[in-house]
């Protein structure tokens, strides 16, 4: 946890990745979790100042796990935490992988403002209806072999229907580690954290991307 700077306007709750399987416990050295250090650190960085605490769950297991949702059981306990120490305040999800896929999940909670998934595991018939008013960023490296960027673009396709702020970057050359342009990926986060949160103005393509109909402003080159 990167607490805020005097008091606390706003949160941000960083969530790892996994696997679809796995009941063993995610330890401190996850390179799923490590994965979402510098990221957590960069937002914190930028916003810390500025009131917002940075938060990053590390999950009880590794997996999935359908039927149970693990990591969805173990993000909506995290909400709750941050509601009661901080009852009020907006909440912004970001998560990488499968951790994009529960902070999609997620964004009912009613604190949730804004989602940023990124290279998120996007299958199809994921629901899209949870982020209704939520403002919505996607990511995904073209050179994605893990999760595939063509099933991020089809969901975002449908939130569109249901929330008119979504947009989603193409990350040029990245693959799912998002470790070959790691600055791009801090840079990206960092602003749109500071634009959800209206820390800082949206610049005006991001602005203009975000309120187009489909497809447009869902193939953003970055």
């Amino acid at each position: 946890m990167w607490p805020a700077q005097g008091q606390t306007e706003a949160v941000v709750l960083v969530l790892h990745g996994g696997r679809e399987h796995g009941r063993r416990p995610v330890h401190a050295l996850s390179l799923a979790y490590l994965r979402m250090v510098p990221i957590a650190k960069a937002i914190a960085r930028a916003s810390a100042h500025r009131g917002v605490a940075t938060w990053l769950l590390r999950d009880l297991v590794q997996g999935w796990n359908a039927p149970d949702l693990s990591p969805v059981a173990d993000a909506r306990w995290a909400l709750e935490r941050i509601r009661r120490r901080h009852p009020g305040v907006p909440i912004l999800l970001v998560g990488h992988s499968m951790g994009g896929r529960v902070a999609l999940r997620v964004a009912d909670d009613e604190a949730v403002t804004a989602v940023c998934a990124l290279a998120p595991w996007t299958p199809p018939g994921e629901p899209v209806d949870q982020l209704g008013g939520r403002l919505v960023l996607i990511a995904h490296g073209d050179a994605d072999r893990v999760t595939d960027p063509r099933e991020s673009y089809a969901y975002a396709t449908r939130a569109k229907a249901v929330t008119d702020r979504v947009l989603r970057y193409d990350v040029r050359g990245e693959k799912h580690a998002m470790l070959l342009r790691a600055k791009d990926w801090n840079r990206l986060v960092t602003r749109f954290v500071l634009g959800a949160l209206e820390l800082e103005p949206f610049e005006v393509d991001v602005t203009k991307a975000m309120t187009q109909p489909a497809p447009g402003g869902l193939r953003i080159p970055l």
